[in-house]
């Protein structure tokens, strides 16, 4: 029978050399951004990050043999039970959670912690897979279809933010791109960049500059407008759009001050002007930059990173792994990081296009889109371009629920796509 063959035979081989070159680049930074010359300690040894690393990339392979193991259909028929055990766990972190670097996200048990938050990415995955794997669900045609996905999404990410833990709520916007490529409007991830411009021109512009330019603007529309669609409503519609920006503009100072914590605002402040708290919220970016900078070209050379020897960017080998690379292996060496990034995600969308079933193919833009938004903001605010929200890099940041959670939501969709030449088409 055809589904006795191998697994090994359809596994997507471009997709597995792109994760253990991940892998072992990132290894051997952790162990160069923990690396002290006074004790030289071995990349093998348990007692540094390197070695616990070393251990959880030997887990993630068990890990990856089960999923491989496992009947395919299994991921699909058991998504929502997935989602709920997530969903259960997220709640046990809210009263019995270590809190860790000021963040209750974790479960301890023993010398082991677990941070649920990381497995949600892949719950949310498999429900939104599930409920968009009905012919009868159509985001291009009906508004209610969209309700159960916002509750999907909105329950994990209420639990999150209670937690402490919003940078991980926040890539929760990835979602946005596997909705617009099943039939959502253009128009509501447009409103989404509408809305990020105009919080970013009011905290840099007066807000009566903006309100100016946004009445111009408005005056603009109408003069220009047919007096047929003025008498058709594009008149009342241009003034009510005009005045929900205005009344965003407005809002920016209650939500920047009300809604946001103070170590929130001073990191979109030092987005903005990095130098306005050198020594406080903006330290972590720029000595970021001077790391990745300093490496010019070809690096300074494997531990051979000052920057990092003498630990001047917090966190090094976990949300900041990048600077490491910049520092030690220069341009070349992060062209080839961003490389593998880039391909890894077109290579995703790629076997995502090809899947038979709608289930499939939704499930592997889940996973390019949040691969994607963890590298872009990743990267971005170790070079300044992205706010500080303390996000791990896939496959590099050291971190046992990162790797692990991470593993599972890529080896899923491998396991899937193997299986796709017995995979009757369904939407």
């Amino acid at each position: 029978m055809a589904e006795s063959k191998p697994i090994t035979k359809n596994v997507d081989w471009v997709v597995l050399l792109i994760y253990i070159a991940c892998l072992f680049i990132g290894w051997i930074n952790i162990y160069a951004a923990v690396y002290n010359p006074e004790t030289q300690t071995s990349m093998f040894d348990l007692s540094n990050n390197a070695g616990k690393q070393l251990m959880w990339i030997g887990t993630a392979a068990l890990l990856i043999i089960c999923i491989l193991v496992i009947d395919y259909k299994f991921y699909e028929t058991f998504s929502f039970i997935i989602y709920a055990i997530i969903i259960f766990l997220l709640v046990v972190v809210l009263f019995a959670g270590s809190n860790i670097n000021g963040s209750r996200s974790w479960i301890k048990i023993g010398a082991f912690s677990l941070q649920p938050a990381e497995f949600s990415k892949f719950a949310i995955s498999l429900a939104i897979a599930k409920y968009l794997s009905d012919p009868a669900i159509s985001l291009s045609r009906r508004i209610k279809d969209y309700y159960p996905i916002l509750g999907i999404i909105g329950l994990p990410a209420l639990l999150i933010l209670l937690s402490n833990e919003t940078g991980s709520m926040l890539v929760f916007a990835s979602f946005a791109i596997v909705l617009y490529r099943e039939g959502m409007p253009g128009i509501i991830p447009a409103i989404g960049i509408v809305l990020a411009a105009l919080l970013i021109l009011t905290l840099l512009f007066a807000k009566w500059y903006i309100v100016g330019v946004i009445t111009l603007i408005a005056l603009g529309v109408i003069w220009m407008m047919p007096t047929l669609s003025r008498r058709n409503g594009g008149l009342m519609a241009t003034l009510l759009v005009g005045g929900l920006m205005i009344g965003f503009v407005f809002g920016v100072d209650f939500f920047m001050n009300n809604v946001l914590q103070k170590h929130q605002r001073g990191r979109i402040m030092v987005l903005l002007d990095p130098d306005s708290d050198p020594r406080g919220d903006g330290w972590n970016v720029i000595q970021s930059k001077i790391a990745i900078g300093s490496g010019g070209l070809q690096g300074k050379g494997f531990l051979e990173g000052t920057q990092t020897k003498f630990d001047f960017v917090p966190e090094q080998s976990t949300d900041f792994i990048f600077c490491t690379v910049g520092e030690e292996h220069g341009f070349i060496g992060t062209l080839i990081v961003v490389s593998l990034f880039v391909a890894l995600i077109c290579r995703l969308v790629v076997l995502a296009e090809r899947q038979r079933s709608r289930f499939a193919r939704v499930y592997g833009y889940c996973v390019a889109g949040i691969i994607f938004f963890h590298f872009m903001i990743n990267v971005g605010m170790t070079i300044g371009l992205m706010p500080v929200i303390g996000i791990p890099l896939p496959f590099f940041s050291y971190g046992g629920s990162s790797l692990w959670s991470f593993s599972i939501l890529l080896f899923v969709f491998l396991k899937i796509d193997a299986q796709r030449p017995f995979t009757l088409s369904r939407g």
